[in-house]
């Protein structure tokens, strides 16, 4: 940040989401929005990484030379067990929005960018497949792999091609095609770029996208919309 380098450490927890301390400034930083919320640096705002939630099968078809991290032997018997999200469900939680017939620990897929900010049901966009919407005035895609868990989100945008270029997801099986576009004819992968036809070589443009409980995404986007309600 600035030129700033941070080393950050666990300092708290708020509303379920944790709070971080730096070791230079003092500063303390929320998780979920990379805010400075007290401290020398309150209002700074750190930079948003791009990552991904994918199954390791996905990432490993990506990425075949990738490293894994290994377990660490003497904090293993601190580390989540496998059904964490299963026991999750059940921990009550200390802030509710009871709005539009959502549960507090609903899995959303939620997205802020171009001045604004949307939910989408993780188990609807999984259902669904390919979701084609808006957040603000700007068309986006949400992608579901062929693992039928993992998602991506992307600029309904293709490269120099004026327009809404209308995705559609493939029938038949293919090894590195999920999309066909109606403007081209082109084919698209999960990472969002073209493997055929007049764009190949163009990638779409990659949106940050969270995978966050109802109740904590709303606590900090409270003007957000939702998919489908």
């Amino acid at each position: 940040m600035a030129g700033l380098r941070l080393t950050f450490h666990l300092a708290g927890i708020n509303n379920q989401n944790f709070l971080m301390r730096d070791e230079e400034t003092g500063t303390y930083w929320q998780q979920i929005s990379g805010l400075a919320i007290s401290g020398p640096l309150k209002g700074r705002q750190l930079t948003l990484v791009l990552s991904d939630e994918l199954t390791f099968a996905t990432w490993k078809a990506e990425e075949p030379q990738g490293t894994v991290l290994k377990d660490v032997p003497k904090y293993t018997s601190e580390y989540e067990s496998k059904d964490w999200d299963v026991t999750m469900k059940r921990v009550p939680v200390v802030i509710r929005f009871p709005e539009h017939g959502l549960k507090s620990r609903d899995l959303m897929l939620g997205i802020q960018v171009f001045g604004a900010s949307r939910a989408f049901p993780y188990e609807q966009v999984i259902k669904e497949k390919l979701v084609k919407d808006h957040v603000g005035a700007q068309p986006v895609l949400l992608v579901v792999a062929p693992d039928g868990q993992s998602v991506r989100a992307f600029h309904d945008r293709i490269p120099n091609l004026a327009g809404a270029p209308d995705f559609y997801r493939i029938t038949e099986t293919k090894p590195d095609a999920l999309l066909m576009d109606a403007a081209t004819g082109s084919e698209w992968n999960f990472r969002g770029c073209a493997v055929s036809g007049s764009a190949k070589g163009a990638c779409l443009e990659r949106i940050p996208m969270l995978k966050d409980y109802w109740f904590d995404w709303r606590n900090y986007n409270p003007k957000t919309t939702i998919y489908g309600k």
